[in-house]
């Protein structure tokens, strides 16, 4: 029987219930949860090996979530936009004017936010993984770089490319690189245990990822040349999160460290209305942007339909029901990692693993975590 750490709220006891039978099914290496509801933590649950084979997993333990940390870098532009100082509905051009070259003068910010900007991948190719720790050669390259698609056309997940592009918007914008910003404006003042580019102290924490044997690859589906071009634009294996070099760049896209506790924490204060604990991130009005639809349909990268809001994507029922609530929205990682904000239940779940698994859109265990929280609330 795996032992399980941590608090459960006896309401909640089926996502501890779910969260073990991940474990019993074999299923995981070490693994967190964590569910917040009116701001108040109800769920915070740790089990198994933070090395497989070695090390348990801790309370403090931290591991790369991949593209879960895109919602961070949403917050980070959401949090200049409710400050006056990104117009969400403005060129990019107008914060960063090397971005206008190769027509690109009307890509908005909200096409960046929604996976519409039509860079997608990087061109030419990246050849190394150790190319996204050049922070100014990435963002001269996309600044150059010609669309692949119409913006705004349509949507094709922008794997890799929407943190740079994010992060250079906010970096032309408040002279801080987008980790600063995000250390000193959402997780310093929340004290939420998450990071772009890791501090060398904290080494000692991160657990390592137990890649899944092949490198991501878009869903099965219709062939779409952009979503091979994409993908073979930048080649990583999983592996690369055991290197120093990784944990310290800033790849807002891909890089993030963190745990479900952290993850819960920052998204807590979203679904309590921008804040929480004294701690404004943001107004309401500015949370409730993030619902606004800004591209709908068959995306060219995941091969599905997918709903985008303003750095996050919507529930969408047919492909992705994970919440019962309209006004919920949700991002997860490579690997399996997943994170639900309901500004109708004023709720958090999120679920973080280091047993990758190889499916981009995810799998039923942190899927079984959300769903039982669901389940919990309406007992």
């Amino acid at each position: 029987m795996t032992e399980v750490h941590g608090f459960c709220d006896a309401r909640f006891e089926p996502v501890r219930d779910a969260f073990l039978s991940n474990f019993e099914r074999g299923v995981e290496v070490g693994a967190c949860a964590a569910v917040t509801v009116d701001g108040v933590p109800v769920v915070d649950l740790w089990a198994g090996d933070a090395v497989q084979g070695g090390a348990p997993w801790q309370e403090d333990t931290i591991v790369n979530v991949y593209s879960t940390t895109k919602t961070m870098a949403a917050i980070s532009v959401l949090v200049l936009a409710d400050r006056g100082q990104v117009d969400l509905d403005a060129p990019v051009a107008e914060v960063w004017p090397e971005f206008a070259q190769n027509g690109k003068e009307g890509v908005l910010v909200r096409h960046v936010m929604s996976h519409s900007a039509g860079l997608s991948g990087f061109d030419p190719p990246l050849t190394s993984p150790t190319q996204l720790y050049d922070w100014d050669a990435i963002v001269r390259g996309l600044a150059a770089q010609a669309p692949w698609w119409t913006p705004g056309e349509g949507s094709g997940y922008h794997a890799v490319t929407q943190g740079f592009l994010q992060g250079e918007i906010v970096r032309q914008v408040t002279g801080k690189s987008i980790g600063t910003f995000f250390r000193e404006e959402v997780a310093g003042p929340l004290g939420a245990d998450f990071h772009i580019g890791l501090d060398p102290r904290h080494d000692a924490r991160v657990g390592e990822l137990v890649p899944p044997g092949a490198p991501p690859n878009a869903p099965t589906g219709e062939p779409d040349p952009i979503a091979a071009r994409t993908m073979n634009s930048c080649p990583i294996t999983g592996f690369e999160p055991r290197t120093a070099e990784w944990r310290r760049a800033e790849i807002p896209a891909a890089g993030g460290i963190g745990n479900a506790r952290s993850v819960a924490r920052v998204h807590s204060a979203l679904a309590c209305g921008g804040e929480v604990d004294g701690v404004r991130l943001m107004s309401e009005a500015t949370v409730h942007r993030i619902l606004d639809e800004q591209a709908a349909g068959k995306d060219k990268v995941m091969g599905v339909p997918m709903r985008y809001g303003m750095g996050f994507g919507l529930i969408d029922p047919a492909t992705f029901p994970l919440s019962p609530n309209e006004r919920s929205f949700f991002w997860g990682g490579w690997g399996g990692s997943i994170a639900v904000t309901d500004l109708d239940a004023r709720m958090s779940v999120a679920y973080v693993m280091n047993r990758m698994d190889a499916d981009l859109l995810g799998d039923v265990r942190g899927g079984s975590i959300v769903l039982s929280a669901y389940k919990a609330l309406a007992a």
